[in-house]
């Protein structure tokens, strides 16, 4: 950066506050209250103890883990906000039941998918029992998860997923021990093995139906919602359900109604609409004679990850206590005009219990910037006539004739790059016209900023002619859904918010794919290509924070370019604003991550001793080069996956 811009830089600082941050950043509308930026310009996580909050920042946090060894990348836990999350939603709930004097209760189940860590799903089981906060199993190996984590039998079990045989004996035999397990319909073919298992163990079932709702949801998960759901029974296959099990007489069993609208409902009305068509299915069973007496209407709860407030694909134009009316009041009008018993109303949400709770922090490795290097006063007679043309381009670049600067700037560039090409022009002039090109471009990019209506074809030029920081990190094992699905996170420096940001970036990770990038971030204004951030400065760390990463990102993860789990550390934050590590787990070595694709470190090393051996043989190393060699090749199998400062 030239040394008038950091001239420039410093003067702006001075008018710079942690205020103009928070709206830079937008951190007080995705945050949920749950963050925001202290007068120190770090952020800092917010939770409340005995009725009062208690603010933490996250650099100090940061720092106690590098006195533990645990570098960076790493996960970062608060384990307070998730128990908050339970709490708020549970007591939402509470609020919305006794204003409309419903005469149900809620019973709330975290589906393990959405985070199938041990140390979550143990804190969601131990927090939840006073709010009797159950467990949904989509597989066997989850099933096996919340027989063993749940010690409240007042919270329900909720099977879902395709049940083989062992599937649906573990839930019986939960169901043995006292346990509300409902095994929940999502094919016909699925009845028979029930009643077949339940026979054989003398076990009698909690059985519920899953519907296949016509409502059509707004958000990513759209086109799998009403008829194309892939999930669900047809009204018609419903219908021989129930004659089934009253044949079998076994109709008693069901009692509970499941339907599930989508994931990440951004629109409220959505939300109304399939609870209502829920109780027109629900009333229908009551009527064929099943007793019922629970209502599951699934996920869908939405995290505002944009924090705009609006029915966008990352945002919400709902609150989580107009989300609870919603349900309690539609049910009650429903069936209070029957004079059916108002049910047990269960939801599944996942994403909004966990997703505030979990952050990646990681530290910024090193920067590229597009900044023209310096021009000459004036380039040399000998040079192409192509190279003065584009010379005289930078030279008269204005306010009035950008747009034919720019189209001129980039016919002269190609020319030179095709006589490049054909060998007529070398090496420095193909740089220099690249270098002469780029200096227009910077001219036009700040003329942009100044002027109301931008071409077209220019705007995004400043994009293009954004830094690129590297961050030290994996997007895909560490944050799979923005490849994937182009999710939004809320992204931003967790500290130095009390200067002004200078540079707009977008973040690369360490990974060599053109995939490993986040250029989309939330601003007030909406999504933007770019982010402000601020210049590097030397011989300190640069921290980088992803929020609201704690659903789906961690089971997601895959091994690109073998980079493992990434070191995690739970906190918990005390009344007194102290904080404990009360987990901390290391992330994968390099011998764990080569052992999931099958190679035996062990093997390796020893078929590296032969290489090194032979290589003492035939006199290219001596015995003691073979050792150090030995000793690092060692060293590094053991070693974190992810770039690692060397230690002084």
């Amino acid at each position: 950066m030239p040394i008038s811009d950091l001239t420039n830089q410093s003067e702006t600082s001075k008018k710079w506050s942690v205020a103009d941050s928070e709206n830079l950043y937008a951190v007080n509308q995705w945050g949920a209250g749950y963050f925001n930026i202290s007068e120190r310009g770090e952020v800092q996580v917010v939770v409340q103890n005995d009725q009062q909050n208690n603010s933490v920042s996250l650099l100090d946090i940061i720092n106690g883990m590098k006195e533990r060894g645990l570098e960076m990348p790493t996960i970062l836990r608060i384990e307070n906000v998730l128990d908050q999350r339970i709490k708020e939603l549970n007591e939402a709930f509470l609020r919305a039941i006794d204003a409309a004097q419903y005469k149900g209760k809620y019973r709330g189940v975290f589906p393990i998918k959405v985070n199938q860590q041990c140390h979550v799903i143990e804190e969601i089981a131990d927090f939840g029992q006073r709010f009797n906060h159950g467990l949904e199993a989509g597989s066997k190996a989850e099933l096996i998860i919340a027989l063993s984590q749940l010690r409240d039998h007042n919270s329900l079990i909720i099977c879902n997923g395709y049940k083989d045989a062992e599937f649906v004996d573990l839930g019986l035999y939960a169901t043995q021990l006292g346990i509300r397990c409902f095994f929940v319909l999502e094919t016909p073919t699925e009845l028979p093995i029930i009643l077949e298992r339940s026979a054989a163990l003398g076990i009698k079932p909690f059985i519920g139906a899953r519907i296949k709702s016509s409502v059509i949801v707004d958000g990513h998960w759209n086109e799998n919602s009403g008829d194309r759901s892939i999930f669900g029974l047809s009204t018609s296959a419903l219908l021989d359900v129930v004659e089934q099990l009253k044949d079998a007489k076994m109709l008693d069993c069901l009692q509970l109604l499941h339907c599930h609208l989508g994931s990440q409902i951004p629109n409220i009305r959505n939300i109304r609409s399939g609870v209502l068509e829920a109780c027109r299915f629900y009333t229908g069973l009551i009527n064929e004679g099943a007793p019922m007496g629970y209502l599951d209407l699934g996920g869908g709860l939405a995290v505002d990850y944009e924090g705009a407030r609006t029915n966008s694909t990352h945002s919400m134009n709902y609150q989580l206590d107009e989300y609870c009316v919603n349900i309690v009041e539609t049910i009650a009008e429903s069936l209070d005009p029957l004079q059916i018993t108002h049910p047990t109303i269960i939801t599944e949400s996942g994403r909004a219990t966990v997703a505030y709770s979990s952050l990646l922090v990681f530290n910024v490795l090193d920067v590229r910037n597009h900044e023209p290097q310096p021009l000459p006063q004036a380039l040399e007679e000998s040079a192409h006539e192509t190279l003065h043309n584009l010379f005289s381009v930078d030279t008269d670049v204005n306010s009035t004739n950008f747009q034919e600067c720019y189209n001129d700037a980039l016919y002269y560039r190609d020319e030179i790059r095709e006589l490049f090409r054909r060998g007529q022009v070398g090496l420095r002039d193909r740089a220099l016209a690249d270098n002469i090109t780029l200096s227009v471009l910077d001219k036009i990019a700040k003329i942009l900023k100044n002027i109301d209506r931008v071409p077209p074809e220019l705007a995004n030029l400043p994009e293009l002619l954004c830094d690129i920081y590297y961050g030290n990190f994996s997007l895909f094992q560490s944050l799979p859904d923005i490849w994937a699905i182009d999710q939004v996170f809320p992204v931003m420096p967790i500290h130095r918010l009390d200067e002004q940001p200078t540079r707009e970036a977008i973040i690369a990770d360490i990974t060599c794919d053109c995939d490993g990038k986040i250029d989309r971030f939330i601003s007030p204004q909406g999504i933007r290509n770019t982010l402000p951030l601020h210049a590097l400065n030397q011989g300190e760390e640069y921290y980088i924070g992803v929020f609201l990463v704690g659903a789906y990102q961690e089971t997601l993860g895959d091994l690109h370019n073998l980079f493992g789990d990434t070191n995690v550390v739970s906190v918990k934050i005390n009344a007194d604003a102290s904080f404990d590590f009360v987990r901390e787990f290391q992330g994968d070595s390099i011998a764990d991550v080569l052992s999931y694709v099958e190679y035996d470190p062990k093997q390796m090393l020893e078929q590296f001793r032969r290489t090194a051996e032979q290589a003492v043989r035939d006199k290219k190393i001596n015995a003691s080069q073979r050792q150090t060699m030995l000793r690092a090749f060692k060293d590094s199998l053991q070693g974190y996956t992810y770039f690692e400062r060397e230690q002084h």
